[in-house]
Formats: structure tokens, sequence, C-alpha cells
């Protein structure tokens, strides 16, 4: 395919055409003019081709014009390695091991959007090395219920925070002149029966909770590429949705980019072509001995749409229109001159994933200061659980990754520990052993049999001879415990790790329990431990972020995204029966009311709040005040509030801001985040932490009106350090 696009330029330079540049290749020329000099110059056939794949993850470009083809890539958390053209299977290079990032559910946990800024930065500068020119993420669909087997790879519950991350995350990949792919558009909230289950949600919830951070990634990002669903809606497919693709998304708006669709989500020749769907990939799964010598010809938007043009079924305006979306991704990426060459698995970019790693883990719990281990104390320290040696950058589903390195949390100890302290392994417990097939799937289970008893009894006796234990546990990325195609089967930790973590904290109260997850889990030990962290799955230096963490070379600063409920009863969705559906149907009984906005309306108390998260430090909250009692409509309010660091080191605390409509028309959450700031303060220090709202963030929609409205009233500005721990608040009225 190189040597053709080579040949194109090389006629192309040869033509008539090249006493004059050609408008398309002029990159100082206006994008659209750009853009219809190439359509024009294009067949119907060449059309046809670039709106479809021509292997597992790529697609043709203009040959006789010199347009290069279209790689993707997926993401959200690393590139992943090269696969054979048609198949899902690795291709062996020996030369695409690259860096992992923190999971995106620890990115939402940093509450930082400088960190969000760079994660893409750096991610896009890895793609573009490797001449990707879309990566596929961020992942953005909103967390549901704590059994989602891709919420570790989303950005938590609430669509502020959400939207907040993804934007500067989605513009530092488009730097590198690689197309970011926001996915899974829309309503993709859990993995059984994704591929067909129709979504059934009120319009006021679609446009409050789902739709929100779409939209900020469209309008304030400017994202190139976005990804559709699976699943359905309004019993259309979301990759051919007319009222998702066409009217909110195109229309409402006003995206230009490439709408791409999830691989293997085109069901339909004829709704693809009308209900906005402008690229198709992975509708086959083998290009190779599936139907035709070619597959990717018997795509919907390949022969099928060229046999319905040439019958006069189908006009050309529709393609021509996708058409001018795919020159459009080529002109900002791969014909681009001023691409940066970007870089690959560097030094720099393990340190950006340490940093995020470090400011995502969440302190949930630390009584008498069991954190940080003071080494000078703890001389002999026990590591126990299978999750200190496992790697979790592999598995998972389509976020596996091949890595250039990846240090465990039991290296990450024995690195910072050096010889100041004794520190031995008990596996404590084990999950059964998985078979990688490929980058794609799940680990198989072997189904060995494994003898828990034996492995909890030696982890107990190992742990009354310890100064501290450090139990290192949670999920894991196999079938059913956070991984793409499946859901959780419960909340409660696999593999007898309840019992197991019971027994060590009889045996030994000096016992840290590390959570590695990228979902909530049931801690029927809550009151007995101590001290305990979530982890999350942090890529490929998560074992030198937790040893910082734990042995306070960092101090935590994340906060949770989500809420942490006490048992799988308490989340909405399944309080409602409103998951995982009848297998056709799932509807969202909820409605707005998801995370924090259920448990505050219902009084149900969760084990750790949605924002919540504890320091090595302390930090006070002055008097909130705000820049005036009364605004407008077209006005904004100021709110300040001083924070001091009143402990002995440096931190950082998310100091978190939430609005309450007193009196409201329809009912609205008890309140809603809709502001937040991550401020380092050293020991003694006080800053000023200021926020400024106005109208947008005191609006509901109203389905009755299809609008936004912001009812004049009073209202309450809430600033707090979790949504259930409010440290101070104004009143003001909106006129």
């Amino acid at each position: 395919m190189k040597h053709q696009i080579l040949a194109g330029a090389l006629l192309l330079a040869c033509s008539p055409l090249a006493a004059q540049t050609p408008v398309y290749l002029d990159d100082s020329q206006p994008m659209e003019r750009r853009v219809e000099d190439a359509l024009s110059r294009m067949s119907l056939r060449e059309k046809i081709a670039i709106i479809h794949a021509q292997s597992k993850f790529s697609s043709p470009g203009v040959a006789s014009l010199g347009i290069p083809e279209n790689w993707m890539s997926d993401g959200p958390h690393g590139v992943r390695a090269e696969v054979l053209w048609d198949e899902w299977y690795g291709a062996q290079w020996t030369n695409d091991s690259c860096t992992a990032f923190p999971a995106l559910s620890c990115l939402a946990a940093t509450w930082n959007v400088d960190l969000a800024h760079l994660y893409g930065r750096s991610l896009g500068e890895e793609a573009r090395y490797r001449n990707k020119n879309v990566i596929l993420g961020p992942g953005m669909n909103i967390y549901r219920t704590p059994l989602g087997g891709r919420n570790f790879e989303f950005l938590g519950e609430d669509p502020y925070l959400t939207a907040h991350m993804s934007v500067p995350y989605v513009q530092g990949v488009q730097e590198n002149g690689v197309a970011a792919c926001p996915k899974h558009f829309i309503l993709n909230n859990q993995e059984v029966n994704r591929d067909k289950i129709n979504v059934i949600v009120d319009e006021r919830a679609l446009n409050e909770i789902y739709l929100p951070a779409f939209k900020a990634v469209v309008q304030q990002g400017h994202t190139w590429a976005i990804m559709g669903a699976y699943n359905q809606y309004k019993n259309q497919f979301c990759c051919h949705n007319d009222t998702l693709l066409n009217d909110i998304l195109k229309r409402q708006w006003g995206f230009d980019g490439v709408v791409i669709s999830d691989w293997g989500g085109t069901h339909d020749t004829e709704q693809a072509v009308k209900n906005g769907l402008d690229m198709e990939f992975g509708s086959w799964t083998n290009g190779l001995n599936w139907g035709r010598s070619n597959a990717y010809d018997n795509y919907y938007l390949a022969e099928p749409y060229l046999k319905l043009i040439n019958e006069d079924k189908l006009g050309t305006k529709e393609l021509d229109e996708k058409v001018r979306r795919v020159l459009r991704l080529c002109f900002r990426t791969t014909m681009n001159r001023n691409r940066p060459y970007g870089s690959f698995a560097t030094e720099a970019h393990a340190q950006v994933g340490r940093t995020i790693a470090e400011e995502g883990i969440v302190l949930l719990k630390n009584d008498k200061n069991l954190l940080p281990v003071d080494l000078s104390t703890a001389r002999k320290i026990l590591v126990v659980g299978e999750n200190a040696v496992k790697r979790m950058t592999v598995g998972g589903g389509s976020s596996s990754l091949k890595v250039r390195c990846e240090v465990s949390p039991l290296e990450g100890i024995r690195h910072l520990v050096g010889n100041q302290a004794e520190v031995t392994y008990v596996p404590g417990y084990e999950s059964p052993a998985q078979k990688e097939q490929d980058v794609r799937d799940a680990r198989e289970p072997d189904h060995k049999e494994i003898n828990y008893d034996q492995l909890r009894a030696e982890a107990v006796e190992a742990a009354k001879k310890a100064d501290v234990v450090l139990y290192i546990g949670g999920l894991n990325k196999n079938w059913a415990q956070d991984c793409e195609g499946t859901d959780r089967e419960s909340m409660d930790l696999p593999y007898h790790q309840d019992e197991l973590i019971e027994a060590l904290l009889a045996a030994n109260p000096h016992t840290v329990v590390t959570i590695i997850s990228g979902n909530a889990v049931s801690m029927p030990w809550v009151k007995k431990a101590p001290a305990i962290l979530e982890a999350w799955y942090n890529g490929s230096e998560a074992g030198d972020a937790l040893a910082d963490i734990l042995f306070g070379k960092a101090n935590p600063s994340g906060k949770l995204p989500f809420t942490y409920p006490v048992k799988l009863s308490d989340n909405p969705a399944i309080a409602l029966k409103a998951y995982p559906g009848d297998g056709t149907n799932v509807t969202y009984s909820e409605g707005i009311f998801v995370g924090y906005r259920y448990t505050e309306k219902n009084k149900v108390k969760p084990l750790f709040p949605f924002g919540y998260g504890l320091s090595y430090t302390t930090f006070k909250y002055g008097n909130v005040t705000a820049d005036k009692k009364t605004i407008a409509a077209t006005d904004s309010i100021t709110i300040t509030v001083p924070v001091t660091n009143t402990g002995h080191r440096a931190g950082k605390e998310i100091v978190q801001l939430y609005v309450q409509d007193v009196k409201s028309s329809l009912p609205r959450p008890v309140k809603e985040l809709k502001g937040f700031s991550k401020v380092e303060l050293q020991p003694g220090e006080t800053k000023e932490v200021k926020f400024t709202i106005g109208k947008d963030a005191l609006s509901y929609y109203d389905p009755a009106k299809k609008a936004w409205v912001a009812e004049p009233g009073l209202f309450n500005a809430y600033v707090a350090a979790s949504s259930q721990d409010v440290r101070g608040k104004v009143a003001f009225t909106l006129k």
C-alpha cells in the first residue's frame, strides 16, 4: 500500500495538475476547500473504499491522490501491540512494547485536569511514534453499577467530573496529530448483552447524566472522532442511530469529525448509510476465510452499499458527507506536515504514569496512622496476595497491553525498602491461571485445583512473625473480574480473599489492605482493618507508585470518582431491579439519581462517599464567601474559600463545589458537583480556592420544554471535601 501511495503521488507530480499545487495538498488553504477539492477528484469506488476497513485496524487512503491509510489502535491506557492483518492475534513484533498508563478510573481519581492533559499528550506521543492516527479512547461511559465489567476503563459516576477529565485528555492526544476517539456513544453501561440490549432511559437522564461529557469533548475538546456503542437506543443500534448521531451529535452539537463503529457494531447497510455512521470496522472478524476471499468487501458500507447506488436505490449525498468527514480526519492527522514525531516507551512516559498513579491512589482508612509504614520500626515486612506479583497490564479485553516494563507491587516495595528491612512474600490465595490467547480476549481459566485453606494457613503463620503485613489483593481482569465482555457476578472479592483478610487481621493487627480494582468491592472486614488503600490498575509503574504511597515517599491525594456502597443492594440500578434487563431491554428506572445523587436522596449511607479520600496531612477550610448574593441569568457568581495545610508535610487537597436548588418544579438531587480544584499546600500554607459558576451550573433539563431551565429562586453552594463532608456553604438567589 505504501508503494501505491508513492506511485499515486508520483503520477500526480507528472500530471498537468503539478503545474499548480492541488488545493487538497496545500495545508495553508482552508480545511473545507481542501476537503471539497479532494472529494471532487475521487472515483465512486475510492469513496466507498475509505469508509470501511481493509484490515483489522486500518482503512484505505486514496492511493491516486497520495492520501495515506488510516491506522487505529486500541486505547485508552496505551497503544496496543500490533496484530495480524486479519486477526486479533498478536503479530509478534519486537518493537511494539508500550508504556501502560494507569487505567482511567485512576486518572479520574486524581481529579487533576493538568494530569489528564499530560496523560493524553503522552499517549498521543506513543500513538504518533507508532504511526497510528486514531487512538480509541478515552472511555467515557458512566459508572452505573459496581458490576460493570469495563468500569475500570471509564471515569466514574459523575458527568461533570467525566467531562472535565476527558476534555484535556482529548486535547493532549490531538496535539500530536492523532485523533482521539471518545467512546462508547452512548449508554454502554453494562457488558451483559451489550451487543443487543435496548436501553430505555428518560430524556432528562439522557441529557443530565449520559450526554454531557460527550458534548464537552465535542464542543470544548473538539474531538476529531467518536466511537458508537454496541447497544441500542430507541430500538436502533447506536452505531447507526438517527437520534444520537444525526440529530444530537451532528446537528445540535455541530460535530464535524468522523463517527467510527465499534468493532462489529454495524448491522444494516441502509441504516448505516442514513443514520450517521461514517467508518465501519470489525463487521467480520476474519478477512481471510470467512465468505469471499476479501471479507472487507462484504462490509455493510462496502459492496452492498455500492450495489444499492448502482441500482439507483440510494444516492451519493450521504456517501459524499461520510467521505468529507474521513478526509477531514486525514488532513488533521496523516496529511498534517507539522505533526510532531512522537516518542515511545520512554523513561519520561514511565514517570508520567508513575505520577498519575501516585496522585490517583486513594487512602480510604488510616486508623492510628499505621500508614505510612515506618521503616525504623518495621524491620520484618510480609507481603501477602497474588496481586502483589500478578501482571495487570494484560487481560481485561481490548485494553490489554504488551508493555516494555511492568513493576509489580512486590518489586516496587523491594526497590524502595532495599536493605532497610526484610521483605518476604507468600501468596495467601491464587486465581485460576489464565491462558493469554491474544491481546483482545480475557484470559481463560485452566480450572486447576487450588488449596485455599493451605495457602491461607501459610500466610497466617507468616503474619504472626511480621512487624507489618501488606496485603495486596482485589480483582485482576480475569473473566468476570473487571473484563470486557462480561460483568461481575457480585461485589464480593473472589478467590476466598475475605476469609484470608479476616485471618490476617486476627493474626496481626498491623495489616494494611490494598485493593487493586476498577470497581467497588464489598468489605465485610472494614471495621477491623486499620488501613485500606484503593490502588486501581496502575500500569507500567504500578509497583513503584504503590510503594511510594505505602512508605510515605508520596502523600496520597486521590479521591473516589464513584460511590463505594456497603452492599450491592445499595446501588440504585440493583435496588430498583433496573439491571441487567430482560435480555432485550433494560430500563434505567433510577433516572437522574445515579451514584451519590441516589444515596443522598434516599439517605443511604455509603461505605465511602463520592469524592472521598484521606491524606497523611490535614486541611482546614476557612469561611466560604461569595462576591454577590443575587445574580441574573446572564451573570455569574464567584465563591471563595481559603484552605490551609494544618499538618506537618506537604500535600494536595481536592476542594469540591456542589450546588443545590432549594426549590424546583421538577425533582432535583440534593446537590450536584459543579466545580473542583486540586490545590498543593506546604505545611502551614494557605491558598484561596475560587469557583465561578453561572446559569449552566444552576440548570436542569425539562423534557416538556425540551430545554435547559434555570428557575429563579434560592440556591446553596456547598464547599466540601467529599459529597458528604461539607465544610461550608453560601446561599444566593437567581433572579
